[in-house]
C-alpha cells in the first residue's frame, strides 16, 4: 500500500477540481459539479487501478477561499526569529482553533497536501492572475510537496493560458500541463501523468503501468463500441416486416411499427454506448430519424440471396427450380415465368428452401415485406460515428448533452473522408449480405452473423 501514489487535487474555489477527478476516473457520478462556488466542502478520494491493483489515489479538496488573510495569519504565528521551515509553519497553524473555524476549508486542503506525495493545482485558465492566487501557491509551496499546475478550461476563447504560464514560471513552477476537463485532448491524460512522473521519479514505473492499462482499456472500449454500432446496423439491414394484405391501412400500420422499432433500437445502442463510456443516460440527445415510408423490398432476389438458395438446395430438380426463379426474377420482376420453378413451389417443394421458401410463397400469395431503407442505414451509421467521436473527446465533467442531429451529421460527412464513404459510397457488403438473412435481426449465435458484424465494425473505425 505504501507504493500507492497519493495526490491532492487543490486550488481556488470553482476551478474544476472535482471535474478533473471525474474525467480521470471516467466517472460522471463522482462528487458534485456546479457553476456555484464552494460546491465541494469535504475531502473525497478515489483510486485509479492497473491490472487490478491501486496505483494512484486522488483526493478532491475544498476550494481555497481566503488565502490572503490566512498567509498573513501564518506569518503572525511564526515570527522570523524562530526560523521555522514551511511545513512547521503550516503545522503550527493547523494546531490553532482557527484551523477548525475561520480557515476550516483551507486547513482541510493543507492537511491533505501534507499527507500526500504531490499536489495538482487546478487553475481556471479563464481567470486573470490575481494576488490571491499567488498567496495560495505560497501556502501550498510551504507544504514542501511537488506541485503540478493544471490549466483547466483552455478550450474557452477567454482562456489566458500564456498569462498563467508566465506567472507560474515567476513563482518557480515551470512544469505546467493543460488539461481541459470538459473536452480533454486525446493524449491529455498521458501528458499529465508523464509530467507528474517527472516530478516523482520513484513512481514512474507505477504510472507507466497505469497509462498502459488505461490505453488498453480505451482500445477495448473503442472495439466494443464499434461492434455495438455494427450489430445495430446488421440487425436493421436484416429486419423484415410482413405486410399481410395490400390495404393502405395495413401498410401505414406496418410502417409505423417499423419506424418505432428502428428508433427504439437506435436509442438502445446509444444507451449501451453511454454505459460503455460511463456517462449518464441523458448525456446524448439525437433528433428523430427522418424515416420515410419504408421500402418495398426485392432483396429476396438479390445475388447473395440467390447464391445462398443455390448453396442450400444442393442438386436435382429443386436446385434447377431455384436457378430458374433467380434468372426469371432478376430479369422479369415477379412474373415467375419459369414453369418448373412455379410448379416446384406450388407443389410443396418450397419447404426445401428453408426460410427462403416461406418468403417465396409469401410473394406468390401477394404478401409484401417492409425493410429499412439504405438511406436510413447510412444515416444511422453517420450518427453513431459522430456519437463515438464525441464520446472519445468528452470529459466526464461535461454538463451539456451531446447533440447529434441531421445538420451536424451532414456537416461531419462533408469534412470526414470515412463519413463520405458511408454517405455516398457503396454500403459494406456485410450489410447487403444481411438483407438475405432475416434471422440475423434476432439471432445472436450465428457465426456468419458475427463475421458480418466484425466486417461492419472495421468499416466504422
Amino acid at each position: 500500500m505504501n507504493d500507492i501514489l497519493r495526490v491532492a487535487v487543490v486550488g481556488h474555489t470553482n476551478t474544476g477540481k472535482t471535474s478533473l477527478l471525474r474525467t480521470l476516473a471516467r466517472d460522471a457520478g463522482f462528487g458534485e459539479v456546479s457553476d456555484a462556488a464552494g460546491t465541494t466542502r469535504h475531502v473525497e478520494g478515489l483510486r485509479l487501478m492497473a491490472d487490478g491493483r491501486p496505483v494512484v489515489e486522488l483526493y478532491d479538496t475544498p476550494g481555497m477561499e481566503d488565502a490572503i488573510a490566512l498567509l498573513e495569519r501564518i506569518d503572525e504565528l511564526a515570527p522570523p526569529a524562530e526560523r521555522l521551515d514551511g511545513p512547521e509553519r503550516i503545522a503550527r497553524f493547523l494546531a490553532t482553533p482557527e484551523a477548525r473555524d475561520r480557515f476550516e476549508q483551507e486547513a482541510k486542503v493543507l492537511r491533505q497536501l501534507l499527507s500526500s506525495d504531490a499536489g495538482l493545482y487546478v487553475v481556471d485558465a479563464r481567470d486573470p492572475v490575481l494576488p490571491k492566487h499567488k498567496d495560495e501557491l505560497a501556502l501550498l509551496a510551504a507544504c514542501a510537496r511537488p506541485l503540478l499546475p493544471v490549466l483547466n478550461f483552455i478550450a474557452s476563447p477567454a482562456a489566458r493560458s500564456d498569462d498563467w504560464r508566465a506567472a507560474l514560471a515567476r513563482l518557480g513552477l515551470h512544469a505546467v500541463v493543460s488539461f481541459d476537463t470538459v473536452a480533454p485532448a486525446l493524449n491529455g491524460e498521458r501528458v499529465l501523468f508523464d509530467t507528474l512522473a517527472t516530478l516523482l521519479h520513484a513512481h514512474r514505473p507505477a504510472l507507466d503501468r497505469l497509462l498502459a492499462a488505461r490505453e488498453e482499456e480505451a482500445d477495448a472500449r473503442r472495439h466494443a463500441a464499434r461492434r455495438e454500432v455494427a450489430t445495430l446496423l446488421i440487425e436493421l439491414a436484416a429486419r423484415r416486416d410482413l405486410v399481410a394484405d395490400d390495404s393502405e391501412a395495413s401498410l401505414q400500420a406496418a410502417v409505423a411499427r417499423l419506424r418505432d422499432v428502428v428508433r427504439k433500437r437506435e436509442q438502445a445502442c446509444v444507451d449501451a454506448l453511454l454505459r460503455l463510456y460511463r456517462f449518464r443516460p441523458d448525456d446524448a440527445r439525437a433528433d428523430a430519424l427522418p424515416l420515410s415510408d419504408g421500402r418495398w423490398d426485392d432483396d429476396l432476389f438479390n445475388p447473395e440471396t440467390l447464391r445462398q438458395m443455390g448453396v442450400h438446395l444442393g442438386t436435382g430438380m429443386a436446385a434447377g427450380a431455384a436457378a430458374g426463379v433467380g434468372i426469371d426474377l432478376m430479369t422479369g420482376g415477379l412474373t415467375l415465368g419459369a414453369a418448373a420453378a412455379l410448379g416446384a413451389i406450388a407443389g410443396g417443394l418450397w419447404q426445401t428452401f428453408g426460410h427462403y421458401g416461406e418468403r417465396l410463397a409469401a410473394k406468390l400469395r401477394g404478401h409484401r415485406e417492409l425493410t429499412v431503407d439504405d438511406a436510413i442505414l447510412r444515416l444511422v451509421a453517420l450518427r453513431q460515428r459522430l456519437l463515438l467521436a464525441a464520446l472519445e473527446g468528452r470529459g466526464h465533467a461535461a454538463i451539456a448533452p451531446i447533440e447529434v442531429g441531421d445538420a451536424e451529421t451532414a456537416h461531419a460527412a462533408d469534412a470526414d473522408p470515412q463519413a463520405q464513404r458511408w454517405r455516398k459510397g457503396p454500403l459494406p457488403y456485410a450489410l447487403e449480405k444481411a438483407r438475405a438473412h432475416p434471422e440475423w435481426a434476432r439471432d445472436a449465435g450465428d457465426e456468419q452473423r458475427d463475421e458480418a458484424v466484425a466486417e461492419v465494425a472495421a468499416e466504422l473505425g
